[in-house]
C-alpha cells in the first residue's frame, strides 16, 4: 500500500510538471533526474538572484531510474524545449544490485540519444553521481549503501564522462565542496548516508552556476 501510495504520488507531481510546462518560458535550462536532484533546491535559489537570472527550471522526480525518466521525458525535458538539459540520473540503480552498471549506461545512453532528437542543438550537462558517506549513515540506510557504494559509484562516473564523450556533450563534476579527506560525502552535509542537506546544495550552488551562465 505504502508503494503504492509512492507511486501515484510521482505520478501526481509530473502531471504537475505538465501543467507548469505550459506557462514556462521556453528555451531556458532545465535540471532533472531521481531525487537528489528533486532535493536541489536551485530553481528557488536561482530566482532569488534578481531579474538578470535564467530561469532555471527543477524537473527531478525522487525514487526514479532510467528506465522510468525514459517514459516522461517530455514532461521532464521537451515540453520545455530547453537550451541546457543539466541530468543526474541512474544513482537508484546503482542501489539495486541485481542491475549492473552496464544495464544504467546503455538505459542512460538512450535517454541522451532522445534528448539530442528532440532538441536539436540543446547542451546537455552529464553530472557526476555523488559521493555517500556509509559511517554516518542511519541504520537503516546502510544495508542500501554496502551496495552504492563510492567504488562503485567512481567507476559509473567514469563511464558516464564515457557517454558524455560519445555525445559530444559535458560531463561536469562538481563534487569536490561535498567531500570529506576520504572521498565521501561529508557527514556534515548529508541526511542519512546519502541524500544532501541544504547546506550541501549551497556549497556546490555557485559551481554549479558558472555552468549555468556559459
Amino acid at each position: 500500500m505504502e508503494k503504492e501510495a509512492w507511486r501515484l504520488e510521482k505520478e501526481q507531481m509530473v502531471r504537475d510538471f505538465q501543467v507548469w510546462n505550459e506557462s514556462a518560458v521556453k528555451g531556458q535550462v532545465v535540471f532533472t533526474g531521481s531525487s537528489l536532484m528533486e532535493m536541489f533546491p536551485i530553481e528557488e535559489w536561482v530566482k532569488e538572484l534578481g531579474t538578470d537570472a535564467p530561469n532555471v527550471y527543477n524537473r527531478g522526480v525522487g525514487g526514479y531510474r532510467t528506465t522510468d525518466l525514459l517514459p516522461i521525458l517530455d514532461a521532464c525535458v521537451f515540453e520545455l524545449a530547453p537550451r541546457k538539459v543539466f541530468i543526474n540520473i541512474g544513482t537508484n540503480d546503482l542501489s539495486d544490485p541485481d542491475i549492473q552498471i552496464e544495464e544504467v549506461m546503455e538505459r542512460y545512453d538512450q535517454i541522451i540519444t532522445m534528448i539530442e532528437e528532440n532538441l536539436p542543438g540543446v547542451i546537455i550537462y552529464m553530472m557526476a553521481y555523488y559521493p555517500i558517506n556509509y559511517e554516518a549513515a542511519t541504520e537503516e540506510m546502510k544495508p542500501c549503501l554496502l551496495i552504492r557504494t563510492n567504488e562503485k559509484i567512481n567507476a559509473a562516473n567514469e563511464q558516464v564522462a564515457q557517454i558524455a564523450a560519445k555525445h559530444g556533450q559535458k560531463y561536469i563534476n562538481v563534487n569536490a565542496p561535498l567531500m570529506d579527506e576520504m572521498g565521501r560525502l561529508k557527514a556534515e552535509y548529508t541526511i542519512e548516508g546519502m541524500h544532501i542537506k541544504p547546506e550541501g546544495y549551497r556549497a556546490i550552488f555557485e559551481d554549479v552556476m558558472k555552468y549555468v551562465r556559459e
